[in-house]
């Protein structure tokens, strides 16, 4: 069973920055991918970004040059830094967690709102 706790949501202008972090309750060094989604208000949930165990990245298209998201495998965490945030980033964002293919665990989500 892994944990994930996600935080760094909040309110921030249009233009602004936030650093979401994703705290796993145990290793991540082995997992095969963990990554970011995003739920729009009235939206399906979304992927923003993933890294996988080697460290290569993938982006949606609409965050791509303004989102980057980085493993500390010594704190076993993961970050999405968000920049030039726009209101259309508004959401609940998720940490997913996939340790092998048969699992996949998420954190509760945290509030990301951007104001115009």
């Amino acid at each position: 069973q892994v944990q994930l706790v996600e935080s760094g949501g909040g309110l921030v202008q249009a233009g602004g920055s936030l650093r979401l972090s994703c705290a796993a309750s145990g290793s991540i060094s082995s997992f095969i991918t963990m990554g970011w989604y995003r739920q729009p208000p009235g939206k399906q949930r979304e992927l923003a970004a993933i890294i996988s165990a080697a460290g290569s990245t993938n982006y949606a298209d609409s965050v791509k040059g303004r989102f980057t998201i980085s493993r500390d495998g010594a704190k076993n965490t993961v970050y999405l830094q968000m920049n030039s945030l726009k209101p259309e980033d508004t959401g609940v964002y998720f940490c997913e967690a996939v340790p092998n293919p048969w699992r996949q665990y998420w954190g509760q989500g945290t509030q990301v709102t951007v104001s115009s």
